[in-house]
């Protein structure tokens, strides 16, 4: 099904976005990651999956010299049963529930930082911290690895699994009132802030520049403003681009305050700058 904000056929979307990928190599810095979202797809009237996102990641590492750091899985657990065809009437397959995203880099050592995405200990944990003789007892591993009770230091949380379950429930965000009370269309296929906030807290510093080439509603940008990163978002659709500002409009504002840089926007041909960290670039 062709999606409301646009797309193309599978087999032209490989050399679509790979045009877009070696545009994204060139300004990439040396230790700089590229992480990329892609959700997986049916065969057109098949119930048979698709491999481009596959074909994808082959295609950027043997051509652009990418390296694929860690492969992501983006469990969202409140997405609604897809595709309808398949498993909704026929019944013959499982909801499509979670997303591939590629982390890719320039170089086997790209800056990353696990312990800045630390997630909180289960109670199971707190107790062994607590007092790891009385629930923890010392044995061989099978593989002949004998663990102790050295691990129980509290480093402040748990090392978090390349599963992230962030269900995409956006209902009532300034950004949606916004878009409601101005009467202006919001993105269809919006994802969590905590999704790009992760990446964004794992992969860079303060101070470091994030690029969205595909910003849609601008959920990066709002992640990456949030946690004192520089950020530069592009969006061919200047209406998207025009709502996302709506992001950044403190809840004392008005709505007609909102609608005015709307319209501002929307009319410009050039980049805007709406914050002192923030560029807007209306097209590629």
């Amino acid at each position: 099904m062709k999606e409301s904000y646009g797309n193309v056929v599978q087999e032209a979307y490989i050399n679509w976005l790979f045009e877009f990928c070696k545009k994204v190599y060139r300004v990439l810095a040396p230790h700089g990651s590229f992480v990329i979202d892609l959700g997986g797809a049916y065969q057109s009237k098949r119930p048979v999956r698709s491999l481009y996102n596959y074909r994808i990641l082959i295609k950027l590492c043997d051509e652009l010299d990418f390296r694929l750091a860690e492969e992501f899985f983006w469990y969202n657990p409140s997405k609604l049963p897809s595709p309808i065809e398949w498993v909704n009437k026929r019944k013959i397959r499982a909801k499509d529930s979670v997303n591939t995203i590629w982390w890719l880099s320039k170089t086997d050592n790209p800056k990353a930082n696990v312990s800045n995405v630390l997630i909180p200990y289960s109670e199971r944990m707190k107790k062994l911290l607590v007092n790891p003789d009385k629930y923890y007892k010392p044995k061989e591993r099978p593989s002949g690895h004998d663990i102790g009770t050295a691990f129980a230091t509290n480093n402040g949380g748990a090392i978090p699994s390349n599963l992230l379950q962030i269900p995409n429930t956006e209902s009532s965000s300034r950004y949606i009132q916004l878009c409601k009370a101005a009467n202006i269309p919001a993105h269809p296929a919006r994802f969590p802030q905590k999704l790009p906030l992760f990446f964004i807290n794992f992969l860079t510093d303060p101070g470091d520049i994030v690029l969205d080439i595909f910003a849609g509603s601008n959920t990066t940008g709002a992640a990456a403003e949030a946690v004192q990163r520089r950020w530069i978002a592009f969006e061919q659709n200047q209406s998207y681009l025009a709502a996302s500002t709506f992001r950044f409009i403190d809840n004392n504002e008005s709505i007609d305050v909102a609608s005015k840089l709307f319209n501002k926007i929307l009319a410009s041909e050039e980049t805007i700058s709406i914050r002192r960290s923030v560029q807007l670039n209306l097209e590629i």
